[in-house]
Parts: C-alpha cells; sequence; structure tokens
C-alpha cells in the first residue's frame, strides 16, 4: 500500500519507492527487544538483532522513516563530522584510528546493505568539500596528506580552486577543496524504506502511530504506547532528536536543530552538469553549511539554513533559495518545486553519542550531520553489544560527551547566541 498522506511533504516523498502502511500497537506483546524509533539507528537496529534470531518490536511513533532520515540530504562522507587532526588532537592517535576505522565500516554497512536487499536508492559516489575562504587551499592539502600518508586512503583528492570551478562554476568556492570518491550520495527515504521492508522480512514487528510514553522496570520492563505495551529484558533508545523527555539521563547531551532544502525544477543535462560536472554531492565550509548534490531526475537539491525554534520559516522557498542564489546565481530562472525542513540533532563536540545506560538500555544519537553512515554503523554495533560482542560498541564509551550548559532547561539561550556568532562569522 502505497500511503504518503501521513509524511511531511519533500521531493524524497514524491519519488519515494512504494510505502507500506503498517498499524498500531493496540494490545501487549513480548519481545527479547524493544526499539524506539523508526529510523536509521532503529531501523538496522532491529534487522541485526532479527538475523541474529532475537524476538524484535520497533516502535515509532510517527511513520517509519518520518524524522530526519527520510528527509535529509542524503551525503554520506568518510570519518566523521570532526576533521582527522581534530580527531587526533582531541583523542590522540589511537583512538583516532579506531574512530577512523568505525567511520569506514559505517560506510560498509551503506553500500553492503544496499547490495544485500537490492534496494533501489539511487547509490552514486562522490563526495566533495570545498570552501570559500581562498586560506583554505592550504588546510584542504594537508588534510589530504594526512589520510593518503598517515591513513592509507588514496580515495581521496586535493582540487584547486580551478578545478573546483569547472566542477561547479560556482564564483563562491576559492578556497579549493578535496573530492572523496568512497563517499557516496543516495535516496535516504528509499534507502531507509528498504531496510524496513528488510526487517520485517527478518521478523521485525514494526508498529507506527505508537508513541511511547514511558518505560519502567529493571531487568523486566515494560513500555508504554497510548494503546498499547512491550514486556522485554532490552530497551533500544534510537530517537535522536525527537528524544525529548523520555530520557532525561541523556537528553542533555544533544540538540535538536532545524535543517531545510529545496529542490529545483528538472534541469536539462546541459545545465545539470555545468553546476555539477561529476554528479558529486558536495558541503561547504560553513558553520551554517551550505549542502548540495543532483537528484536522477537533474534537480539540484540544496541545503542551507538553519533554526533553533520549534517552527520552520514560513516560506521555505524563499527562505532557501536567498542561500542557492549565492552559490549557484544563474539558477535565479529556475523554479522552486518542493522546500521541506527536518531536525536533526548535534553533541557539543559534533561526535556521536552511543551508550549503555543501565541494565539492558541502550542509546544512540547526536549524529550531528552525519546521520546516514553514522547512524547505520550505531544501529549494527548497538546489535553486536545486545548479543555480547562489544568490541565496536565500546570505543565509543571513551569519547567523552558533554552535557549542554544548563542541561536541557537552559540549553537553548546558550546555543543560541552561539549560532548567532558563528553566524556572523560565516557571512565575513
Amino acid at each position: 500500500m502505497n500511503d504518503k498522506s501521513e509524511y511531511p511533504d519533500s521531493y524524497y516523498l514524491h519519488s519515494a519507492n512504494t510505502i507500506t502502511s503498517r498499524g498500531q500497537l493496540t494490545e501487549t506483546v513480548d519481545a527479547d527487544v524493544c526499539v524506539i524509533g523508526g529510523g536509521f539507528t532503529g531501523l538496522l537496529t532491529a534487522l541485526n538483532l532479527a538475523e541474529k534470531n532475537y524476538k524484535v518490536v520497533l516502535l515509532e511513533a510517527h511513520k517509519i522513516g518520518w524524522g530526519a532520515s527520510g528527509r535529509n540530504g542524503g551525503q554520506v562522507g568518510s570519518g566523521h563530522n570532526k576533521k582527522i587532526q581534530d580527531l587526533e588532537s582531541d583523542y590522540g592517535k589511537d583512538l583516532a584510528r579506531r574512530l577512523w576505522s568505525l567511520a569506514e565500516d559505517a560506510k560498509g554497512i551503506v553500500r553492503d546493505r544496499i547490495t544485500q536487499h537490492a534496494i533501489d536508492c539511487d547509490l552514486s559516489f562522490g563526495n566533495m568539500h570545498v570552501s570559500d575562504d581562498i586560506r583554505d587551499l592550504k588546510k584542504h592539502q594537508e588534510y589530504v596528506e594526512k589520510l593518503n600518508n598517515d591513513y592509507n586512503y588514496d580515495l581521496i583528492s586535493y582540487l584547486d580552486e580551478e578545478e573546483v570551478y569547472e566542477m561547479f562554476h560556482s564564483p563562491l568556492f576559492k578556497g579549493g577543496g578535496s573530492l572523496d570518491m568512497g563517499g557516496m550520495h543516495l535516496h535516504p527515504l528509499n534507502y531507509l524504506l528498504g531496510i524496513a521492508d528488510a526487517a520485517e522480512r527478518a521478523g521485525v514487528l514494526i508498529y507506527e502511530e505508537s508513541e511511547v510514553i514511558n518505560y519502567k522496570g529493571q531487568d523486566k520492563k515494560i513500555v508504554n504506547t497510548k494503546k498499547g505495551r512491550v514486556n522485554t529484558s532490552t530497551i533500544v533508545l534510537a530517537c535522536n532528536a525527537y528524544l525529548e523527555k523520555l530520557e532525561k539521563r541523556i537528553a542533555g547531551k544533544i540538540m535538536p536543530i532545524n535543517n531545510f532544502i529545496l529542490a529545483t525544477e528538472p534541469l536539462d543535462d546541459g545545465e545539470a552538469r555545468y553546476i555539477n560536472r561529476d554528479n558529486v554531492c558536495a558541503h561547504d565550509n560553513k558553520f551554517h553549511v551550505h549542502y548540495f548534490r543532483m537528484s536522477q531526475d537533474n534537480r539540484l537539491l540544496f541545503g542551507g539554513g538553519e533554526n533553533y525554534t520549534t517552527k520552520f520559516p514560513s516560506n521555505l522557498k524563499s527562505y532557501v533559495r536567498k542561500t542557492m542564489l549565492d552559490v549557484f546565481p544563474k539558477l535565479e530562472n529556475k523554479k522552486i518545486d518542493f522546500a521541506w525542513g527536518g531536525t536533526i540533532a548535534v553533541t557539543v563536540n559534533r561526535m556521536p553519542h552511543i551508550g549503555k545506560l543501565d541494565s539492558g538500555i541502550y542509546f544512540s544519537h547526536g549524529f550531528s550531520g552525519h546521520g546516514i553512515a553514522m547512524a547505520s554503523l550505531a544501529g549494527t554495533i548497538m546489535a553486536e553489544a545486545i548479543d555480547g560482542f562489544s568490541k565496536r560498541f565500546d570505543v565509543f564509551n571513551e569519547v567523552k560527551i558533554h552535557t549542554y550548559p544548563g542541561g536541557t532547561l537552559l540549553r537553548w539561550p546558550g546555543f543560541y547566541l552561539g549560532m548567532l556568532y558563528y553566524s556572523l562569522k560565516d557571512r565575513l
């Protein structure tokens, strides 16, 4: 059944593969593991556990892929939000190397799942990092050399200002860039829908419109929704930006922020190749990052702009178009067919927060813009840890994630002032 009526509107929704409508939990069911959240993290956790013969129930408050997993930029980058030099500086070379290795595992998980389940999600290779600051030329060179020489990663190469211009014909990017052919881009909602179908085939019971109100208990736990409950011994919190008050012990580790994307009308082949010669995805050096790529039908998908309230701007098309024209002024006469927003979660140090609370409660959130790869990894390694193999999962215990000053109550004012500061730096 292709039911799109209860999803937020987006280009991805209009180009989605078959969307299956799943029932609401209205009774009491038993499970070895109850997963809360139907995005990448929750579905990969559920799928991996079902493949290990666990009885898994997944509860989604809205529809599968309703959140940022189903409406993000579709970019799959290498590494973490922190560059490799920063990882080494903050955590030492040994931990930095293990974190890099896990990030490589994350990309492999995405590729392997797409192949294994024959998911039609427009997978393409090539991920660019570009800059508008000529002082960044050396930084790009040093980053590429670091990965080439110290991490034996030869899929990334340096591009100077002229080479970047030939790829995108944007007047903005004067600081060169790096091209990572190990990075990817894809249709995120179709990737997620394919994982959901695979999870159900493996035996996962998925319930939609089943928001979790609370959970209680120690060894034996009860997860309560409005109309049903799950008896289980293990809970996985895969809520990311939508965790809210469900688990106060970790809610202060993340900050929900809104990000916005548009899709132009389809461009002809010449126009599409002029602004993206090699069909790669790209992001820039801004704190409020610009990111873009082409869709399968030659639309420019462009992300830019953030806010930190509970509401989106009233006219999203106009809001994001203004930023798009800074990057691609030649698109001034092109129609904007779609514009939408989504809410992601960031941590203070922009590293994912993955761990375990007390007996049988696992969590993962705060992917800080690297959600497709990192959430796919998080679901995989949480399933491993639940099954008794925690080597990869335990690496994240060594990454200290600070609580936002003021916790959930006062985090917004400080964060908002910080964002204003970095926004001013971007403009200058």
